[in-house]
Order: C-alpha cells, then sequence, then structure tokens
C-alpha cells in the first residue's frame, strides 16, 4: 500500500490534475479508468505508462479499469494526430480487443475475491444501445460547440488547415459520455490519461455535472519522449511491441538495453516497480562506472521480465552475448529459431540442399564453393584464413582446413560461421 499521488510524483509520472484530488483518494478506496485504443492487436510500449499508472493505482489499494475503446476505436482520436485514421470493421476490433485483455492480464489483478480486483469493460456494450438521435438529443445537448472548439487537439487540427471530420469531432462527447456511463453505473469517480487527453476528460467531468450534478476528477501524465526530443517507442523498424510475434523478446530486451544514460534514469522509474532506494543505489553504482551500463541492464532485466517472462529475459541477455561478448557453441545452441534469426538478422545466409550438404566431404569445400563463393570466393583464401584462426563454425575455431563437414546443425538447419572479428554468415540447409 502506499500513496498513489506520491508514487506518481517521485516516479515523475505526475502532469496535471483537478482539485481535490488527493482528498478524493485519502478517504476511502476509490475507483478509476484509463482507455486504450484498440486500433492493433498489441499494446505497444508508449502504452506501457498508461498501464503502469493503472498497476500504480491498485497497488495503492484502489480500483482500476482499463477499457478498451471498441467504440470509440472506430472513429480515432483526433488528438494532436495530423490526420484521419482508417476505421476499422467491428469483426477486426473484436479480435484486437481480446488480444488486448490478455495482455492487460499481465499487469493487473483481476482474480475473484481482491477487494479491488481490475475490471475490463468495452465502451462498444454501451454505446452500440444508441442510436444517432438519441445521442445528439440525450448527451450533445449539455456541451457546446464553442466549448469543444476551445480544445487545443481540436484548435492545433484546424489551424494546421488539415481539417476535422464530424466523425473525429464527435470523438470528445463519446470519450465524455464513457466517463459519465462509468460513474454513473460503476462508481468510477476518476479517469486517468496522457497528457494531451486532458481535454477530452475534463469534457467527462463536465458532462457529470451538467446531467447529474455529480462531481469527477482526472489525473494526467506526462507524454514520454527521449532526451533527444524524439517520440519514444519508435525505432528505425516501427514500434516496439508486447506481442513477441511483432516484436521478439530479444528485439525488446536490446531496446532497453540501448536506452541512453539520461533516458535511464527517467525510464527506470516509470516501467519499473522498484522503489526509490533501489533506484538511487542503482544509479550512483551507475554513475561509478558508466560504461557497465548498470541502469540500463536493470531496466531491460525488470521489464523484459515482466512483460515476457524469466525464460525469454535469461534467452535475450544469452543472445546478447553471443553477438557482444564471449559465448560457447552450446549457448548458441540453446537458442531458439525465432531469438537465433533476430539476433543475426541482415547477415547475408546462403541455401544449400540438405542432400548435397551431406555430401560435401570437408569444411574447405563448404565454405567456399558449396556456399557459392558467398563466404569465400576461392579455396586458397578460405585455407588461408582457417590457418591463421580466423574461422569458427558455430562459435567453434576451425583449425584444419580439411576436417571433416560433421556439424551438428543449428535447429536442424542452420550453421553460423564467423568470418574475422565481426563477419556473419548463415549457411541454411533446405
Amino acid at each position: 500500500m502506499n500513496n498513489f499521488i506520491d508514487e506518481l510524483r517521485w516516479r515523475g509520472m505526475l502532469q496535471d490534475m483537478t482539485p481535490e484530488l488527493e482528498q478524493h483518494l485519502n478517504d476511502g478506496m476509490r475507483s478509476a479508468y484509463l482507455g486504450f485504443d484498440p486500433t492493433a492487436d498489441s499494446l505497444h510500449i508508449g502504452h506501457l505508462v498508461g498501464v503502469m499508472t493503472l498497476l500504480h493505482f491498485q497497488r495503492s489499494g484502489h480500483k482500476p479499469f482499463a477499457l478498451v475503446g471498441g467504440a470509440t476505436g472506430m472513429i480515432g482520436d483526433p488528438s494532436f494526430k495530423s490526420a484521419e485514421r482508417n476505421l476499422l470493421d467491428k469483426a477486426t476490433l473484436d479480435h484486437n480487443v481480446e488480444c488486448l485483455k490478455k495482455q492487460l492480464s499481465k499487469f493487473l489483478n483481476f482474480k475473484e475475491g481482491t477487494t479491488n480486483k481490475a475490471e475490463l469493460v468495452n465502451n462498444y456494450d454501451w454505446m452500440s444501445q444508441f442510436s444517432f438521435l438519441e445521442f445528439i438529443r440525450d448527451v450533445g445537448k449539455y456541451i457546446t460547440v464553442n466549448y469543444m472548439m476551445a480544445k487545443d487537439s481540436v484548435k492545433r487540427r484546424l489551424e494546421e488547415g488539415s481539417g476535422l471530420s464530424f466523425t473525429e469531432f464527435s470523438y470528445q462527447l463519446i470519450q465524455g459520455y464513457d466517463f459519465f456511463h462509468l460513474w454513473k453505473n460503476k462508481g468510477v469517480s476518476i479517469q486517468l490519461g496522457g497528457s494531451d487527453q486532458w481535454g477530452n476528460i475534463v469534457t467527462g467531468t463536465e458532462l457529470i455535472r451538467k446531467m447529474e450534478g455529480g462531481s469527477a476528477f482526472a489525473l494526467t501524465v506526462p507524454l514520454i519522449t527521449k532526451a533527444d526530443g524524439s517520440k519514444f517507442g519508435k525505432t528505425e523498424s516501427g514500434s516496439v511491441w508486447l506481442d513477441p510475434d511483432k516484436t521478439s523478446p530479444y528485439a525488446f530486451y536490446q531496446f532497453w538495453l540501448n536506452v541512453s544514460d539520461e533516458d535511464a534514469s527517467k525510464y527506470i522509474r516509470i516501467f519499473t516497480l522498484l522503489d526509490k532506494n533501489s533506484i538511487e543505489i542503482l544509479e550512483k553504482q551507475h554513475q561509478e562506472a558508466p560504461h557497465l551500463r548498470i541502469l540500463q541492464k536493470e531496466i531491460a532485466k525488470q521489464v523484459t521480465t515482466m512483460i515476457h517472462g524469466e525464460q525469454e529475459y535469461e534467452m535475450a541477455v544469452k543472445a546478447s552475448e553471443i553477438l557482444f561478448g564471449k559465448s560457447s557453441t552450446e549457448d548458441l545452441a540453446a537458442l531458439d529459431e525465432r531469438t537465433f534469426l533476430q539476433v543475426f538478422d541482415g547477415v547475408p545466409q546462403v541455401q544449400i540442399d540438405r542432400e548435397e550438404y551431406m555430401n560435401i566431404g570437408n569444411v574447405l569445400d563448404l565454405l567456399s564453393e558449396k556456399s557459392q563463393g558467398l563466404i569465400f570466393p576461392s579455396k586458397g583464401e578460405a585455407r588461408k584464413m582457417i590457418q591463421g584462426g580466423g574461422v569458427a563454425i558455430n562459435k567453434e575455431k576451425v583449425s584444419d582446413p580439411n576436417a571433416s563437414n560433421n556439424y551438428t546443425l543449428l535447429q536442424n538447419k542452420y550453421l553460423l560461421v564467423q568470418k574475422g572479428k565481426k563477419q556473419y554468415f548463415i549457411i541454411s540447409i533446405k
């Protein structure tokens, strides 16, 4: 148990909140919700700030609601977007919603019997009951166009000249009604969100006040950026996903391992559950030996384990050591195929038919003519480098160019050839 506001404050996760929220939280167990946009079938690390906010809320003794926007996902939030999104059909959204539910279950306690057990809700369940006429009559009349136009997210789109469809313009009214519905039917008195959601959130508090004369509260967390000002959670290859099929645990681990020192000090507070004292000790150790990247390694360990589990974390560490440090044939053989291919992504590959491979007499033939000259253009060059100790197969040094080709295939189909210190090749047996 801890004080929710104090916890967010020392972690650098508090942006804005409505007056009297702290007192409201101190008076007993409260319920809060945070929304997730189901436009993909996986959360990415940009969502983790919101997930961690709900996690801290539950750990503080309060009841969290994760709202998956099956209805609002059909529209797309215009907040600080430069263009309208493509609309998704209901079948795709239903699939995405189910996938997000499974991922959120890794963080929040949904077990029956828990006093403050988390709940998952989908706004399609209540929004689909409205007809258009009912909604504009029963809800729309409470919020003026002037009020909606004054929101920064709307003004920005209009000022940029890209325009705003009525569909997107209605988003804040629908999100506002979500808050009202949960306030009235589930006792939810607080909405949580990123700082770009402030306008949409206070529309909800306004609806609650006007429709029922009730009071509700809002709290936002900062939008996370990298030290260089670029967007957090994006790499050259795109978003870093929680789904291991979209971003492998190895690539996920590497993302956190490679954050800057400045970002590491911020991220370890936001994305782990380590306490303040433990973090300050790690920071001191890091300052004394920054080349060891102690903070980055601890963040990568904590977050990878939280998302993918201990086994996948250990696999990612082994994979990193294979590429960047000392490792053995056994370490290489321990990698699963997905991790192996991810570690050596972009490495030149040559394919050899399995029957032909079985008839290759020695290593010299394998590395030259049978690999179509990709690794060595000639037997003479291969022989010279092998005799100089510059060739390894599956992390085992090749010392005799005439040695038999009797290497155990990785995953029953691959050989990893290392030429010099940094050049790798994959022979794939089909």
